[in-house]
């Protein structure tokens, strides 16, 4: 990282630098469509079942309860997220899936664990997949397990084959209001505060004033990078580190969101269109007490009404109308997915 005097003076050193070097005129550069084509693109999948095949793909980056692999390839960078503390624990498989968009499901075991990867799957609507398995595993198992689910859209290959699958994905944009899901947060010694996360919508460009939500915090964008390098602007779905202004690591929590100003909601009240999840057998009663996960916020909750679905959150979230919000019960010996459902 380096202070926003630096990195004015690096990126006005790199453009004539770019320039000279392309023989392209200063009009042909500025030019947005041009432009956009300069623009680092970025794929982020994650990996479930047999997670270290990641390393396979990437060099292994950041890890906490979830890791991070990631490579690249002239214009192209491209992340796997693996949620590293499950099955010990439910809530990174859900944080996990949340940061990809798509999805490498290398199954060596057909168990609970199977299961609960396969109802996360669907539970968060993630349909863009690749599928394959150990000679261990009976398919038509696998298969019985995966019917009705989205995971029966996949595309079905064998292990060696998944690289070459991987290199068939294109980039998934979403154009919009700058917005960013935060997963790690830290303070580097002459930098001062840097947020890593994922762009989700939009474009974030140093020097842009923003909002963190749900705290509603002003942040100002002093510089970013990607993949070790400075840009003057990331896309929707790079992965960043951004250096900020504003708020200290304290005041910065995973699942945050950084965005323009009412570009989400906050509330500490939603309702669900909720849909139980049929191998979870317990009973579900007004005042009883679980997580919910929305994006990569994950916090504890009550049911204040089950018909319509309410929860109240003990602290506000932040999201979207349609955002969908997987509820857990992280003490359960069985199936640790309750249900979930869109947002109203």
């Amino acid at each position: 990282m380096f202070n926003s005097h630096e990195s004015n003076n690096h990126y006005n050193s790199s453009l004539v630098f770019f320039i000279f070097q392309s023989q392209i005129t200063f009009d042909t550069y500025i030019n947005p469509i041009f432009y956009s084509k300069l623009l680092v693109q970025s794929i982020n999948f994650v990996v479930l079942g047999k997670q270290d095949i990641a390393a396979e793909f990437g060099k292994k980056g950041t890890e906490s309860d979830i890791s991070l692999y990631d490579r690249k390839e002239s214009d192209m960078i491209k992340t796997w997220v693996t949620p590293c503390g499950f099955p010990e624990k439910i809530q990174p498989l859900l944080q996990a899936i949340n940061l990809a968009e798509h999805v490498i499901f290398f199954v060596d075991k057909l168990d609970k664990f199977t299961g609960e990867q396969i109802i996360a799957l669907d539970s968060l609507k993630k349909e863009k997949g690749i599928l394959s398995h150990s000679y261990e595993v009976d398919e038509s198992k696998l298969d019985s397990m995966i019917k009705g689910t989205v995971l029966e859209n996949y595309t079905k290959v064998d292990q060696d084959k998944i690289k070459e699958e991987i290199d068939k994905i294109e980039p998934m944009i979403i154009e919009g209001p700058s917005e960013m899901m935060v997963d790690h947060c830290f303070d580097v010694k002459g930098v001062g505060t840097v947020i890593l996360g994922k762009v989700t919508v939009g474009k974030i460009k140093q020097y842009d004033n923003l909002k963190l939500y749900p705290s509603g915090s002003d942040v100002l964008i002093k510089s970013i990078q990607m993949h070790d390098d400075p840009v003057a602007e990331s896309v929707c779905p790079a992965r960043v580190g951004l250096a900020v202004k504003g708020v200290k690591p304290d005041e910065v929590g995973r699942g945050d969101i950084i965005s323009q100003e009412g570009a989400v909601l906050v509330n500490s009240e939603i309702e669900l269109d909720f849909t139980k999840n049929p191998f979870y057998k317990s009973d579900i009663s007004e005042g009883q007490m679980c997580l919910v996960s929305v994006g990569l916020q994950i916090k504890a909750a009550k049911f204040s009404s089950l018909n319509p679905l309410k929860l109240t959150f003990e602290k506000s979230i932040a999201y979207h109308s349609g955002d969908i919000a997987v509820i857990l019960k992280p003490e359960s010996t069985t199936i640790r997915i309750l249900g979930s459902g869109p947002i109203k």
